[in-house]
């Protein structure tokens, strides 16, 4: 999946804080899992972890973005993000679901699509930011 809901995690994190766009990415999973009727399968664990991984990256480089703002912006966060999040969710399946070192081989196909979606939302973000009426 391309992660497109992470766009507004992005959004509310650059607009607010961390503390809100942690409530709206942890609201986003339970309400998706509990949709879906998913609560507590492996599909809500692995994005359950996969959030609270990139929530724990964004917590580190969102300070970066003021301090150093030519290496940190939109695109920098949501790629770390990214790779977080997919990197999260290939250890609980390594760890819990296929415990066999097999799993490995798909990290660079994951990684990949991390760096590409991770660079489009992003992308993404620093346009929609750039649009903003109402910018802070």
């Amino acid at each position: 999946k391309p992660g497109l809901a992470n766009i507004i995690t992005l959004l509310v994190l650059l607009r607010y804080d961390w503390a809100t766009a942690a409530w709206v990415t942890l609201l986003r999973v339970l309400a998706v899992s509990l949709l879906v009727g998913q609560f507590l399968a492996p599909g809500f664990v692995l994005s359950l972890g996969g959030a609270v991984a990139s929530l724990i990256v964004l917590s580190v480089a969102q300070p970066l973005v003021y301090r150093m703002p030519l290496w940190f912006g939109p695109v920098t966060l949501s790629v770390l993000a990214a790779l977080a999040h997919m990197m999260t969710q290939l250890f609980i399946v390594r760890l819990w679901l296929v415990p066999s070192p097999g799993v490995w081989v798909l990290a660079p196909v994951f990684i990949g699509a991390a760096l590409l979606f991770g660079t489009v939302n992003g992308l993404i973000v620093a346009w929609l930011r750039a649009t903003d009426p109402i910018r802070q």
